[in-house]
């Protein structure tokens, strides 16, 4: 069937009516205010930074001693223009936040925005220690992985703590924004979402990892393993006389050393602490304090078998 030209002659009316909408009061734009850090260019950086951590893996194979070094050096200095980019632009937004941008105020940023990138980079060799014992702790909790080399290949947990350990550093030096675009691009990757926030200790893990959430101030110790679904939420959300959101308040729980969680158990509250050398079994919901060496399951279910 032929296009009717008549049907597209309403689409310069259509664009004026949509346009309106943006002079609305409390519309969903980001019209002439400072520029938001680009998320591609933010996704873009996350890949060069698993290019760094883990040589040999990701885009680029053939890379030896002979060749490494020139490699690294190059992926260092885009990172240092991308990241000085992004970082300044969060910065800026967040400084002036429903105010036009005042163009002298660009350099100031820049600079805030390199030291801030350069701070961050010099953080990766201490990085590289940490993801080296996530992969250790991967390999030692799963009995079906045959190397290390598959977990760093193959492992959607590995992907999405890497991710979260690098926009916890960023989040750590105060820059907001690009930190919940990094783990945000991760979860929609993985199914696993880590806010930047969460502290996080060494050698941990997350097996199959769908569905895995741990909020932005869940306390997480040495050597816990999780599976998936697990929840580390909320219980509440408490408000202010306003009904506001009360923010930056302790809300997702403490996971001592040595935790195991299984499958879908959800774990709430800011003063729930699962002691150490704990297990949480399947499907729990816990809202409560666990002391150490304990073992928290529901009761076995009755199951029902009808053969036709």
């Amino acid at each position: 069937m032929a296009t009717d030209l008549r049907l597209k002659e309403q689409l310069p009316e259509l664009t004026e009516r949509i346009v309106r909408t943006y002079s609305e009061e409390g519309t969903i734009n980001h019209l002439g205010h400072c520029p938001l850090p680009n998320y591609d260019a933010v996704v873009a950086a996350t890949l060069d930074l698993k290019e760094i951590l883990y040589p040999g893996y990701q885009r680029r194979d053939r890379l030896h001693l002979g060749n490494v070094t020139y490699y690294v050096g190059d992926l260092m200095e885009r990172l240092h223009d991308s990241l000085t980019a992004q970082i300044a632009r969060a910065m800026r937004h967040e400084a002036r936040e429903g105010a036009e941008c005042d163009p002298g105020e660009a350099l100031d940023f820049e600079a805030q925005g390199q030291a801030k990138a350069i701070a961050f980079l010099q953080r990766i060799p201490k990085l590289r220690e940490a993801l080296a014992k996530d992969v250790q702790a991967a390999f030692d909790g799963d009995p079906a992985c045959k190397s290390l080399d598959e977990v760093i290949s193959c492992y959607p947990g590995l992907d999405a703590v890497t991710v979260y350990r690098l926009a916890h550093e960023l989040h750590e030096l105060g820059v907001p924004l690009v930190p919940r675009m990094m783990t945000e691009s991760a979860h929609s990757r993985t199914g696993i979402d880590i806010h930047p926030g969460a502290t996080i200790g060494d050698y941990f893990f997350i097996d199959h990892g769908t569905g895995v959430v741990i909020g932005e101030t869940c306390e997480i110790g040495r050597w816990v393993k999780l599976y998936q679904g697990v929840t580390l939420g909320a219980l509440s959300f408490p408000t202010d006389d306003q009904g506001k959101l009360v923010r930056g308040t302790k809300r997702h729980p403490t996971i001592e050393d040595r935790v195991v969680i299984y499958a879908n158990a959800t774990v709430l509250g800011g003063q729930t602490r699962v002691g150490h050398d704990s297990v949480i079994g399947s499907s729990v919901w816990l809202t409560e304090p666990v002391a150490p060496n304990t073992t928290v399951a529901l009761e076995k279910p009755n199951l029902r078998m009808r053969v036709e």
